[in-house]
């Protein structure tokens, strides 16, 4: 099982999303969590990695988990990401080893990873995600 998390940043009903150097999937920022980090401490420390921005760890409120196969990966290992959202704005910019960040809507769920599939399926069915 790989363990990731990931931010729901969300901006007239479209997600932030980010694509990785060489990769043709976008997925939603985040990332692992190193040895001894929290979900809250990982979360802001890959967040200001790859997309610059600054987030407090009191902003996160755990929103939900999702299972599936990992992108790119052999049939049978599996993701889970824990996903958590934050009242917080600012400026983004890709870093690191993103190539591009887009704002996308639930028409672009197939170019995410099968993870991310499910988040915008729950997003689209709570009316977060158009």
């Amino acid at each position: 099982m790989i363990d990731k998390l990931a931010l729901i940043y969300i901006e007239n009903k479209k997600i932030l999303a980010a694509r990785s150097r060489g990769r043709d999937t976008y997925y939603i920022p985040g990332g692992k969590r190193e040895p001894g980090e929290s979900d809250e401490e990982a979360l802001v420390r890959e967040i200001y990695e790859e997309i610059s921005m600054s987030l407090a760890s009191s902003s996160l409120t755990f929103y939900g988990e999702f299972h599936a196969q990992a992108h790119g990966q052999p049939e049978g290992v599996l993701v889970r990401l824990r996903c958590y959202t934050t009242s917080e704005r600012g400026e983004v910019k890709a870093a690191a080893e993103i190539d591009e960040v887009s704002w996308l809507g639930y028409a672009d769920r197939l170019r995410v990873s099968l993870a991310a599939q499910l988040l915008f399926d729950d997003l689209h069915a709570k009316g977060l995600l158009a």
